[in-house]
Protein backbone atom coordinates (compact mmCIF):
# COMPACT_ATOMS: atom_id res chain seq x y z
CA UNK A 1 0.00 0.00 0.00
CA UNK A 2 1.89 3.26 -0.85
CA UNK A 3 2.58 5.79 2.48
CA UNK A 4 0.27 8.32 0.72
CA UNK A 5 -3.10 6.05 1.17
CA UNK A 6 -1.81 4.83 4.55
CA UNK A 7 -1.91 8.40 5.76
CA UNK A 8 -5.06 9.01 4.38
CA UNK A 9 -6.07 5.66 5.89
CA UNK A 10 -5.07 6.70 9.43
CA UNK A 11 -6.27 10.28 9.13
CA UNK A 12 -9.77 8.71 8.13
CA UNK A 13 -9.76 6.32 11.30
CA UNK A 14 -8.46 9.41 13.43
CA UNK A 15 -11.34 11.36 12.60
CA UNK A 16 -14.00 7.88 11.97
CA UNK A 17 -12.74 7.30 15.87
CA UNK A 18 -13.63 10.94 16.86
CA UNK A 19 -16.67 11.34 15.46
CA UNK A 20 -17.73 7.97 17.20
CA UNK A 21 -16.58 9.24 20.47
CA UNK A 22 -18.97 12.64 20.33
CA UNK A 23 -21.60 10.64 19.30
CA UNK A 24 -21.29 8.00 21.99
CA UNK A 25 -21.27 11.29 24.35
CA UNK A 26 -24.00 13.05 23.23
CA UNK A 27 -26.05 9.34 23.28
CA UNK A 28 -24.58 8.97 26.87
CA UNK A 29 -26.09 12.62 27.92
CA UNK A 30 -29.65 11.82 26.30
CA UNK A 31 -29.84 8.35 28.52
CA UNK A 32 -28.74 10.34 31.56
CA UNK A 33 -31.48 13.62 31.64
CA UNK A 34 -34.61 10.90 33.00
CA UNK A 35 -32.30 10.66 35.75
CA UNK A 36 -31.62 14.04 36.77
CA UNK A 37 -34.62 15.57 35.56
CA UNK A 38 -38.05 15.82 37.64
CA UNK A 39 -40.00 12.96 38.44
CA UNK A 40 -42.66 12.10 36.34
CA UNK A 41 -45.78 10.98 37.93
CA UNK A 42 -48.69 8.98 36.62
CA UNK A 43 -51.64 11.04 35.39
CA UNK A 44 -54.08 12.02 38.53
CA UNK A 45 -56.80 10.48 36.12
CA UNK A 46 -58.45 7.22 37.44
CA UNK A 47 -56.38 7.42 40.76
CA UNK A 48 -57.44 5.06 43.12
CA UNK A 49 -58.03 6.77 46.65
CA UNK A 50 -56.09 4.32 47.70
CA UNK A 51 -53.06 5.90 46.88
CA UNK A 52 -54.03 8.59 49.83
CA UNK A 53 -54.43 5.69 52.34
CA UNK A 54 -51.74 6.75 55.34
CA UNK A 55 -50.55 9.30 57.38
CA UNK A 56 -50.37 12.72 56.35
CA UNK A 57 -48.88 16.24 58.29
CA UNK A 58 -51.55 18.91 57.62
CA UNK A 59 -49.86 22.80 57.98
CA UNK A 60 -52.80 25.39 58.12
CA UNK A 61 -51.79 28.67 56.97
CA UNK A 62 -53.40 31.89 59.49
CA UNK A 63 -55.76 29.28 61.55
CA UNK A 64 -58.33 31.19 63.49
CA UNK A 65 -57.04 32.17 67.13
CA UNK A 66 -58.06 29.24 68.89
CA UNK A 67 -57.31 26.75 65.95
CA UNK A 68 -53.50 25.12 65.90
CA UNK A 69 -51.47 25.60 62.79
CA UNK A 70 -50.93 21.82 62.83
CA UNK A 71 -52.32 18.36 62.90
CA UNK A 72 -52.21 15.13 61.87
CA UNK A 73 -54.46 13.14 59.61
CA UNK A 74 -54.97 9.74 58.52
CA UNK A 75 -57.26 8.55 55.89
CA UNK A 76 -58.00 5.23 55.03
CA UNK A 77 -60.61 2.70 53.04
CA UNK A 78 -64.66 4.09 53.83
CA UNK A 79 -65.74 0.72 55.73
CA UNK A 80 -69.16 0.91 53.43
CA UNK A 81 -68.25 2.71 50.55
CA UNK A 82 -64.45 1.05 49.02
CA UNK A 83 -63.89 3.32 46.49
CA UNK A 84 -64.44 6.32 49.26
CA UNK A 85 -62.02 7.67 52.17
CA UNK A 86 -62.52 7.94 56.16
CA UNK A 87 -60.32 8.63 58.40
CA UNK A 88 -59.28 11.00 61.68
CA UNK A 89 -57.96 14.38 61.75
CA UNK A 90 -55.97 14.79 65.34
CA UNK A 91 -55.74 19.01 66.61
CA UNK A 92 -52.98 19.36 69.58
CA UNK A 93 -55.30 22.35 71.06
CA UNK A 94 -52.78 23.13 73.72
CA UNK A 95 -50.12 23.93 71.16
CA UNK A 96 -52.69 26.77 70.48
CA UNK A 97 -54.00 27.83 73.37
CA UNK A 98 -49.84 28.03 74.33
CA UNK A 99 -51.30 26.33 77.44
CA UNK A 100 -48.74 22.99 78.69
CA UNK A 101 -51.81 22.42 81.42
CA UNK A 102 -54.42 22.36 78.89
CA UNK A 103 -52.45 20.25 76.17
CA UNK A 104 -54.70 17.62 74.51
CA UNK A 105 -55.88 16.37 71.50
CA UNK A 106 -59.02 16.82 69.53
CA UNK A 107 -60.19 14.04 66.87
CA UNK A 108 -62.74 14.36 64.24
CA UNK A 109 -63.79 12.01 61.90
CA UNK A 110 -63.22 12.33 58.33
CA UNK A 111 -65.05 10.90 54.92
CA UNK A 112 -65.25 11.99 51.41
CA UNK A 113 -63.61 10.93 48.00
CA UNK A 114 -60.67 11.59 45.62
CA UNK A 115 -61.35 11.96 41.95
CA UNK A 116 -58.84 13.05 39.30
CA UNK A 117 -56.08 14.39 41.94
CA UNK A 118 -59.35 16.53 43.73
CA UNK A 119 -59.93 15.61 47.74
CA UNK A 120 -63.05 16.23 49.36
CA UNK A 121 -63.62 15.64 52.73
CA UNK A 122 -66.22 16.18 55.34
CA UNK A 123 -64.95 16.94 58.72
CA UNK A 124 -67.31 16.00 61.42
CA UNK A 125 -66.37 16.42 65.29
CA UNK A 126 -69.86 14.77 66.93
CA UNK A 127 -69.99 12.06 64.42
CA UNK A 128 -73.90 13.35 63.56
CA UNK A 129 -72.76 17.23 61.42
CA UNK A 130 -70.61 17.94 59.00
CA UNK A 131 -68.19 20.47 60.96
CA UNK A 132 -65.75 21.18 58.73
CA UNK A 133 -64.78 20.55 54.78
CA UNK A 134 -61.52 19.71 53.25
CA UNK A 135 -61.17 21.04 49.48
CA UNK A 136 -57.95 19.82 48.20
CA UNK A 137 -55.80 19.10 45.12
CA UNK A 138 -52.79 17.03 44.25
CA UNK A 139 -49.92 19.30 43.76
CA UNK A 140 -48.20 18.62 40.25
CA UNK A 141 -45.19 16.61 40.30
CA UNK A 142 -45.90 15.59 43.99
CA UNK A 143 -46.99 12.29 43.07
CA UNK A 144 -49.74 12.72 45.51
CA UNK A 145 -47.88 13.25 48.45
CA UNK A 146 -48.26 16.75 48.70
CA UNK A 147 -52.09 18.48 48.38
CA UNK A 148 -53.13 21.54 48.81
CA UNK A 149 -56.17 23.47 48.86
CA UNK A 150 -58.89 25.28 51.52
CA UNK A 151 -60.47 24.17 54.99
CA UNK A 152 -63.57 25.47 56.05
CA UNK A 153 -65.41 25.71 59.94
CA UNK A 154 -69.03 24.56 59.33
CA UNK A 155 -69.55 24.07 62.88
CA UNK A 156 -72.45 25.87 64.68
CA UNK A 157 -70.11 28.03 66.19
CA UNK A 158 -68.03 28.77 63.52
CA UNK A 159 -68.79 32.83 62.49
CA UNK A 160 -71.01 32.90 59.69
CA UNK A 161 -68.11 34.60 57.36
CA UNK A 162 -65.98 32.24 58.53
CA UNK A 163 -63.41 32.52 55.93
CA UNK A 164 -61.60 29.28 54.48
CA UNK A 165 -58.32 28.45 56.04
CA UNK A 166 -55.60 27.28 53.64
CA UNK A 167 -53.63 23.97 54.21
CA UNK A 168 -50.93 22.00 53.13
CA UNK A 169 -51.26 17.81 53.80
CA UNK A 170 -47.85 16.17 53.36
CA UNK A 171 -47.71 12.51 53.40
CA UNK A 172 -45.84 10.76 55.83
CA UNK A 173 -43.46 7.51 55.70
Amino acid sequence: MPPYLTKQLIKFAISFIAACAVATAALAQDTLKPLTASVVCPPMVGVPAARLYGVWAVQFENPPVGMPSTATMRLERHAEFSESLAGTVSRDVGVATGSAAQRRSIKAALAGDFEDGILILDESSNNINITGTWNGEVVKDSCDTLLKGVWKDTSSSAPINASDVPFTLRKLP
